[in-house]
């Protein structure tokens, strides 16, 4: 039987298909991992605007202490500034959404602040930031709330 009908695939056609493929496939797995990107930024988008309700000044009322949430950036971390009437070092301050709550984490570290620690949750209801305090010279821990200054 003769090569009449037979068809024969040269190589650099079978390469040619096979180099469609691959980029194909390549084209499709970037085209996912981009969307996959973009929800993610999204989110952290909408978690951003949320967090940004934060930023400003808050007086416990019990005191008259002032924390002031100045920055809020997209890692999380905080630029914030603490008031007894006089200015206390902030070490540390984040920001996160835990179970669908904003939570804020304030740690002071200055003479007679040596770790003391703010645990704090966002009430939007109530536009209040609720949580504990722990107050490191003593080693105890209290119940506090901020509110807004007005």
């Amino acid at each position: 039987m003769g090569t009449y009908g037979k068809r024969h695939i040269g190589f650099e056609t079978l390469m040619a298909a096979m180099l469609v493929a691959v980029l194909a496939v390549s084209g499709l797995a970037w085209s996912m991992a981009e969307a996959a990107a973009e929800k993610a930024d999204a989110g952290k988008t909408v978690a951003q605007t949320d967090f940004q309700r934060l930023e400003g000044k808050w007086v416990r009322p019990d005191g008259g202490y002032v924390l002031e949430v100045k920055s809020i950036k997209r890692d999380g971390s905080v630029s914030a500034a603490y008031f007894n009437p006089r200015p206390v070092r902030v070490f540390r301050a984040e920001i996160a959404k835990k179970d669908g709550a904003i939570t804020l984490f304030v740690e002071l570290r200055d003479v007679n602040y040596p770790g003391s620690i703010y645990n704090l949750q966002y009430d939007a209801a109530t536009d209040r930031l609720k949580g504990t305090y722990f107050q490191a010279v003593e080693r105890q821990t209290f119940s506090v709330e901020f509110v807004r200054a007005r």
